[in-house]
């Protein structure tokens, strides 16, 4: 059996999210809606003439895109050259989900467990975005101080409580989490959230990313945004960004692995 390990891009606009959602109805098992995980686990069962299972480095929700998803599934076929699973896999596949690259690894290798860290990047249209833009950015039409942003922003290091930016329905166990960095910075009239973590708790990116925004608005700093993180109050964060602008950018799997 090969361990192989996919990096796969998405356009999360017509998914509900990564994870397949499987419910029994008279007595079969069918799938609810459509998701990125079952579109590539029904491909790969075509390829493999049985049932196939991935396992994706993270959820994402419903309409947020990928960059580099990565996901791992056990292959019983060794005459397949593992490059040729890219083409493969493309032509099988829904225009709205590509495999990038292909790696083989072995046999303890975890496209979730195995992760190093996360990063994602939000991406905000500040004056009047195309029409073309619209499925990928969130437009806030104004052009925020980026500077004010970074400073809130920079509170975001270390082993952090995220409990402030945890949605309600989060069922994780502990809600540390290892941060990296995080960082504001304009591409054109884009402005663009860039955030680094060991994991993410659900939804705690857009919460982030939609409270500094609000809080810029309305001219608080980054003491205000720190007391805020250490209130550990769902109630005291600002708005959801809404899930258009968000990408999965990247997963890390060198180095060591941080567990908070």
């Amino acid at each position: 059996m090969r361990n192989i390990l996919l990096y796969i891009s998405y356009d999360g606009t017509d998914f509900c999210g990564w994870q397949k959602q499987l419910k029994h109805k008279n007595g079969v098992v069918v799938s609810t809606v459509r998701t990125v995980q079952e579109e590539i686990e029904k491909v790969l069962t075509k390829i493999h003439k049985q049932p196939i299972e991935i396992q994706g480095s993270g959820r994402t929700d419903s309409g947020v895109h990928a960059k580099a998803q990565a996901a791992n599934f056990f292959s019983p076929i060794d005459t397949i050259s593992i490059k040729n699973y890219i083409s493969a896999l493309n032509s099988l596949l829904p225009k709205d989900i590509r495999v990038m690259d292909v790696e083989e690894k072995n046999q303890d290798f975890n496209a979730r467990f195995s992760a190093v860290s996360r990063t994602y990047k939000y991406f905000m249209h500040c004056g009047n975005p195309l029409a073309t833009d619209m499925r990928y950015v969130w437009p806030i039409h104004h052009y925020p101080n980026v500077e004010v942003l970074n400073q809130m922003a920079s509170c975001l290091r270390g082993e952090i409580d995220c409990t402030t930016f945890a949605s309600v329905r989060d069922q994780s166990l502990s809600k540390h989490r290892y941060l990296y960095n995080a960082k504001f910075y304009m591409e054109g009239e884009k402005l663009v959230f860039e955030i680094k973590a060991n994991a993410f708790l659900w939804k705690m990116v857009r919460s982030i990313t939609g409270s500094l925004i609000y809080f810029e608005q309305k001219g608080y700093d980054a003491a205000y945004f720190e007391h805020i993180l250490k209130s550990q109050n769902r109630l005291n964060a600002g708005p959801t960004a809404p899930s258009t602008g968000l990408f999965l950018w990247n997963i890390d799997y060198t180095g060591e692995r941080i567990h908070p």
